[in-house]
């Protein structure tokens, strides 16, 4: 079975159609100038990058990271095809390492969900440290009620004309695994199959706020999708400004 978006990457954008990509973005910018977050970011996680891609037209000097490479280069082609300029480097959230001190981190649907409790800490610190003191760290996560409460041990299916993808997912204590199958239509008009494999670690808040400020980050405020009340929500923005040096 492939790794992580080996094969979804491809299709990730069109699958999640139904995000509202467009409100969402304009949530993280109205957000980033409200808290006066500076112009110099970078996107932890950043799939095809559509976060990147919109920060940059808004005059945002962006820095888009994946683990993927299947995903940085599907966000390369997009950026290029939208005349857009964003810089894209593979790194891993749990050892991240960067040349650079950002005004902000922004880290948006469920990177660090893919990331155990065990390795949120450390994390956690890897992000302070690529960030200028005062500088702005937010990123969400799946919702514990989310995850274990709908996606848990449910099956999700979309189906398009030239590709259908089928969810099996399956709670393991602290855990989500999904299992995902793609059929994608060829230029011959047949379907071929691929496989992978994701993990989403469930996070209660009060574990993640603490892992937070142990790595010296300020929490400022937590709220659900869009900024709407966090309890019953299926996503928990983590609005958080490093404190220490």
């Amino acid at each position: 079975m492939a790794e992580a978006y080996d094969h979804l990457a491809e299709w990730f954008e069109i699958l999640n159609d139904d995000c509202d990509y467009p409100s969402w973005s304009q949530y993280f910018i109205r957000g980033l100038k409200a808290l006066g977050a500076g112009e110099c970011g970078l996107e932890v996680g950043c799939g095809s990058g559509y976060f990147s891609r919109a920060l940059a037209r808004e005059g945002y000097r962006m820095t888009g990271s994946d683990l993927s490479e299947a995903m940085l280069a599907r966000a390369a082609r997009y950026a290029a095809e939208e005349g857009v300029r964003v810089e894209w480097v593979r790194a891993d959230a749990r050892k991240l390492s960067v040349p650079k001190k950002y005004d902000f981190l922004l880290s948006a649907n469920d990177c660090y969900n893919y990331l155990s409790g065990e390795e949120l800490p450390a994390a956690f610190r890897r992000a302070a440290g690529a960030l200028k003191k005062g500088g702005i760290f937010w990123f969400d996560l799946s919702s514990a009620h989310k995850l274990r409460d709908k996606v848990a041990n449910n099956m999700f299916a979309d189906d398009r004309d030239d590709v259908s993808c089928y969810y099996f997912n399956r709670l393991e204590r602290d855990r989500v695994t999904t299992d995902v199958t793609l059929y994608v239509r060829g230029a011959d008009g047949r379907f071929d199959r691929y496989d992978e494999r994701h993990v989403l670690y469930i996070h209660e808040e009060e574990a993640a706020v603490l892992a937070l400020e142990g790595a010296g980050f300020s929490v400022l405020r937590a709220e659900g999708a869009l900024g709407e009340e966090k309890e019953g929500s299926d996503r928990l923005n983590l609005i958080c400004r490093k404190v220490g040096a």
